[in-house]
């Protein structure tokens, strides 16, 4: 046989499987409503996303959605009783990907693995900085640090136990010390901040429209690289700590759905996030600078290098 007709026969191959994992997502419906769970409370990024989503597959699909918000430990509240729901498929969850990561093994008796869950799709991710009000008069982190080894002490916003590690991590590098104080969510960040309650703190995404108005400045990002609203403030691992602590927007069921129930998540969720034109996509693109996707494979290995970057940083803060 030819080489030519072998790729040939391949080819055939290819398309016939493809053909296939479409048309078993395309046939695919749920038998009655589907429970979304949301594991943050209303009104924040993951609960406007989830909701927006809803919204889009009810147009789109028909099919029921019924939205409950199961706010708690970082999601990890919601990742407990989703684990043990059905897994037909009509019971999904929209968290972060630091709930099945850092959040899961900080906590002492979690209630959940990361096994105990089949992963669907992200949809973004967070666009984490350290951000601080732009009236206070500092322009840089090197500006905080010179501050910080001038005397003064600053009252640090942390939304999670990880950021408050890694604000620990910051003053161990730079020989400064912080006032921390832990939150809840980035809106209360903004809000301690605008109040003049706190200094700074992470916030992950949610100070976008304000830092592009000019009221608040991102001092450092907290992802893998620069943010494009913030391209002057460098990743932590510039500032000499080798973490990130951003994470993505997670969709994801009791293990073992059904393949095509997960194929066909997938597919939508993911077309509707990737599309500016829809309310979820505009959202997405304006907030988070775009959409994120992951799925399959991509995803799960996702999912398993998160658990160990998270044990790395609780060990170099134990």
């Amino acid at each position: 046989m030819s080489r030519t007709m072998n790729r040939a026969i391949k080819a055939v191959v290819l398309c016939g499987a493809l053909a296939v994992s479409t048309s078993a997502m395309a046939e695919w419906k749920p038998a009655g409503p589907i429970n979304l769970m949301i594991g943050f409370k209303a009104g924040g990024g993951v609960d406007t996303q989830a909701r927006l989503i809803a919204a889009e597959l009810e147009k789109r699909k028909g099919w029921k959605i019924i939205p409950s918000n199961i706010p708690g430990k970082g999601a990890a509240v919601m990742a407990r009783k989703l684990k043990s729901q059905p897994n037909d498929g009509l019971t999904i969850g929209m968290a972060v990907t630091e709930t099945v990561g850092y959040n899961m093994l900080a906590a002492k008796k979690p209630g959940f693995s990361h096994k105990d869950f089949t992963y669907i799709t992200t949809t973004s991710g967070s666009q984490m900085g350290l951000v601080m009000k732009t009236s206070a008069g500092f322009k840089s982190w090197n500006d905080v640090v010179a501050a910080a080894k001038g005397g003064k002490t600053f009252k640090f916003a942390a939304m999670t136990q990880k950021m408050a590690d890694v604000a620990y991590l910051l003053e161990q590098k730079w020989g400064i010390k912080f006032n921390k104080i832990l939150v809840r969510g980035g809106r209360a960040v903004l809000n301690g901040l605008n109040a003049g309650d706190m200094d700074m703190g992470f916030a992950a995404g949610i100070q976008a429209k304000q830092v592009k108005a000019g009221t608040m400045i991102n001092l450092l990002s907290g992802e893998p690289q620069r943010l494009g609203v913030s391209p002057n403030a460098p990743p932590l691992i510039e500032s000499g700590i080798p973490y990130a602590i951003g994470a993505k927007f997670l969709f994801f069921a009791p293990k073992g759905i059904p393949a095509e129930a997960r194929a066909a998540y997938a597919t939508l969720i993911g077309g509707f996030v990737k599309d500016k034109k829809t309310k979820v996509g505009d959202f997405i693109a304006k907030r988070f600078g775009g959409a994120k996707v992951s799925t399959g494979k991509e995803l799960d290995d996702f999912i398993a290098k998160g658990i160990r970057d998270a044990k790395k940083l609780i060990d170099a803060t134990s």
